[in-house]
């Protein structure tokens, strides 16, 4: 299988990883000339190219499978709308209107389309309802990763991650340090991130579908924190509640939105797909950052 990742930053690195050592062709596209080469150092080919460019895009060797994985940088909503709405379309365009197209476009999205449901469970079949700006602009290309591809005759997929953890990403000092806000975290290990559209790829699932990407156990912020404090030998970190934090004079209103915004996301299909979880729960996926934070006495990243 041949497999194009269009902004291979975090997961990105990592799908190629595991793309290429399961012997499939992989291709990954950065805007840098740094970011090629943190891709040649991964282990596969890449490619300087900017998502938005359809003439640079032309670099890119045809593929079986296009992932569409940029980022906006967390930019606001302007900035993920150039990257997210108009360079998936020119994206999709580009490789769809080839004369050997791809089979498939999988797009990396963000359960943030959700929005708000008060701590109460949200799967698949929940309308989706952005609450931000930025989420709405997510939203708008779930649909276009869904249906523009078809106008070609290409299926898409939407990957929705929940929030992103591992390697060089654990924030350790965040939780234990403290104080930490009420609410809930839903999370998923990088390793299962790209591990999950990895076995989505390679089982054929999911085409013309959104599947949520997230790990077994939703958990409130302050479990988390305690449970995280006590693992690195720390005591518990001081608690705030939402309406404490949104009494703070200096929040945006993205923030304020995003702090009343809370919800546990269901992994329930994906393990009706089959995938089987490298790190089912948080408990798994920090053991390597307590290790090291036991071991030097400091959280990695």
């Amino acid at each position: 299988m041949r497999v194009a990742i269009l902004g291979c930053g975090y997961v990105g690195l990592e799908l190629g990883r595991q793309l290429s050592a399961a012997d499939h062709e992989v291709v990954g596209v950065r805007r840098s000339e740094a970011g090629v080469d943190r891709i040649e150092a991964t282990g596969f080919t890449g490619v300087q190219a900017d998502v938005t460019d359809a003439d640079a895009l032309e670099a890119v060797p045809d593929a079986d499978v296009v992932v569409f994985a940029a980022s906006s940088g967390g930019r606001g909503a302007d900035a993920a709308r150039e990257v997210y709405v108009e360079g998936l379309q020119t994206a999709i365009d580009q490789f769809c209107g080839r004369a050997d197209p791809p089979d498939r476009v999988v797009y990396t999205s963000s359960t943030g389309v959700y929005g708000d449901h008060d701590g109460d469970w949200v799967d698949e079949e929940t309308a989706i309802d952005p609450t931000t700006a930025k989420t709405e602009v997510l939203a708008e290309a779930e649909r276009i990763a869904l249906e523009r591809p078809t106008e070609h005759d290409v299926d898409g997929t939407v990957a929705r991650y929940a929030g992103l953890y591992g390697p060089d990403r654990y924030r350790l000092d965040r939780y234990v340090d403290g104080p930490v806000t009420e609410g809930y975290l839903n999370m998923v290990h990088r390793d299962d991130a790209a591990g999950a559209v990895r076995y989505l790829l390679e089982s054929d699932l999911a085409r013309g579908e959104a599947v949520n990407v997230v790990d077994d156990e939703p958990v409130s912020k302050w479990a988390f924190a305690d449970w995280l404090a006590e693992q690195c030998g720390e005591p518990a970190p001081s608690r705030r509640t939402v309406d404490e934090r949104l009494a703070d004079e200096d929040l945006s209103e993205t923030v304020e939105r995003r702090l009343r915004t809370s919800k546990r996301v269901s992994n329930g299909k994906l393990r009706e797909l089959g995938y089987e979880f490298a790190y089912p729960t948080y408990r798994e996926g920090y053991r390597a950052a307590v290790d090291a934070y036991l071991g030097d006495g400091e959280g990695e990243g």
